[in-house]
């Protein structure tokens, strides 16, 4: 029998010849990496403990990789104007691939149970994916890389995001756990917002602005927001979105610490859609509260609700309170007709509707806007700004790519509130159900005149709530779960 007294403990496994060898070999390189790499070097160096950690954590709750595709999504497009000359975008390819390679090792013992994942909204994704594919031997697509580019945002994320979201989001407390992530990235990107108009911006920001980015972002020298997002267009209409369905929710929770966090969330999230400047943006609250109040199914509620829509309505439209408001009267334009932005892009749009006459599969993806210059700078569509999303499906997929995609979120719209006002029957389900179909009808109000619903992190953002909008009767079959007897991972109940 081997005396206990004998075993090697502590800092004395250092003496052991292989630990010396190992730690050696790893300070060698380390000094290596860094006499060469530099800063880069050593940061990744300290990083290191805390990947093996987060990797460890993914394959045993895959479920992280999901809500880690959430925060990176408001922080990808960003990044790059402080990381350059790297695509940080592929990083959502790599997180939402290596969840599913989590996903197959954690389960692979008794397989992964794709069944949740055969839905109507798993259908329509794939098929819309399809159509996709199927754009890169349009006639009309003149480079595979702008393909490749503009594929990933229009259907890709959508394709891979949804069947994780119904397999893995699969308890009342993990949608908590989705809504908590997204407020407090949407609570951070406002205060962000207010460090630069109250402080200004850093100089990468300033860089980003020299080099192009004031002509969209700073008008009549007054800075338009744009927070750590891609562009204020993207900043305004994401915080509208999380306005309404923080706004939503916090009415929904009976716990009064969570309540109190989400209306911070709204509150934090239409201050930041104001000092965005961008108009459009003012008809994700608009249009989402409007469907919630219908939602309701209560008379009152609908006809206060539709009151306080039409003050608002009256005044950006009728009076001229608060003009002196630089954000203000920047949104009172949104209701002009006349507005001389708004002119200019209808007069873009009929030079669409001539090129797309004879080409009902569009131009091809990625190769219309602004962002097609980069592979096609002396093209067509490359330089007639699209502005509106729908506008931008149309150019790029042809009518026919335009009503595959109206179609889809459209039923989805229609389908998930027939569920939320006939069969829900949890109360606070059904709100939450609402907010989320609130907030997406918000958001394809505003598509139309902003390119938000497939960028980051809205697009991300969408794709989520169309998986649980359509897995909603799931979670009201299920009985309602401790939260000390929930773990990140289904394999863990």
């Amino acid at each position: 029998m081997k005396n206990p007294y004998d075993r090697i403990i502590g800092s004395a496994r250092i003496s052991s010849p292989i630990i010396l060898v190992a730690l050696l070999g790893f300070l060698s390189l380390s000094m290596y990496l860094i006499a060469t790499s530099g800063l880069v070097a050593a940061v990744g160096l300290i990083l290191l403990p805390f990947f093996f950690i987060y990797f460890v954590m993914l394959f045993t709750f895959p479920v992280v990789g999901y809500y880690t595709s959430i925060v990176l999504s408001f922080l990808l497009l960003g990044l790059a104007r402080y990381i350059k000359g790297v695509q940080v975008g592929m990083a959502m390819d790599g997180i939402l691939v290596l969840t599913y390679i989590a996903l197959i090792f954690n389960r692979f013992k008794d397989r992964v149970d794709w069944s949740p994942a055969k839905k109507d909204i798993t259908l329509l994704a794939t098929i819309w994916f399809g159509y996709g594919m199927l754009e890169v031997v349009n006639p009309e697509s003149q480079s595979v890389a702008a393909w490749l580019a503009g594929m990933r945002g229009v259907s890709l994320y959508m394709f891979l995001m949804i069947p994780l979201a119904l397999i893995l989001i699969d308890s009342k407390r993990k949608i908590d756990i989705f809504f908590i992530i997204w407020g407090v990235m949407s609570i951070l990107a406002t205060l962000k917002g207010i460090m630069q108009l109250t402080i200004g911006v850093d100089p990468f920001e300033q860089q980003w602005l020299d080099e192009g980015g004031a002509i969209t972002h700073v008008l009549f020298g007054k800075l338009r927001i744009f927070s750590f997002l891609s562009d204020a267009g993207q900043f305004g209409a994401n915080q509208g979105y999380s306005a309404v369905v923080a706004g939503i929710v916090a009415l929904a929770e009976d716990r009064k610490k969570y309540k109190i966090f989400f209306l911070v969330v709204a509150v934090l999230g239409i201050y930041g859609m104001l000092i965005s400047g961008t108009r459009g943006s003012i008809s994700v609250p608009f249009a989402g509260f409007a469907l919630y109040f219908i939602h309701r199914k209560n008379k009152a509620v609908m006809l206060s609700g539709f009151i306080a829509l039409v003050i608002v309505f009256v005044f950006f439209k009728y009076t001229t309170i608060g003009q002196n408001v630089d954000q203000i009267r920047r949104m009172r334009t949104a209701f002009d007709p006349n507005d001389a932005s708004l002119q200019v892009r209808l007069e873009n749009q009929k030079k669409l509707k001539v090129y797309l006459a004879t080409r009902p599969l569009g131009g091809g993806i990625g190769h219309a806007g602004v962002k097609a210059k980069k592979y096609l700078p002396n093209a067509f569509l490359s330089n007639v700004a699209t502005d509106s999303w729908y506008v931008l499906i149309w150019a790029e997929q042809g009518i026919i790519g335009l009503m595959l995609h109206l179609f889809i979120l459209f039923y989805v719209l229609i389908k998930s509130s027939y569920l939320i006002m006939v069969k829900i029957r949890d109360p606070i389900l059904k709100w939450k159900m609402s907010a989320m179909a609130s907030g997406l009808f918000g958001v394809m109000v505003a598509s139309y005149g902003n390119a938000v619903l497939g960028t980051m992190p809205t697009g991300m953002l969408v794709y989520t709530s169309m998986a649980l909008l359509l897995n909603s009767e799931k979670f009201d079959q299920n009985p309602i779960i401790s939260e000390a007897n929930v773990d990140l991972d289904a394999n863990k109940k």
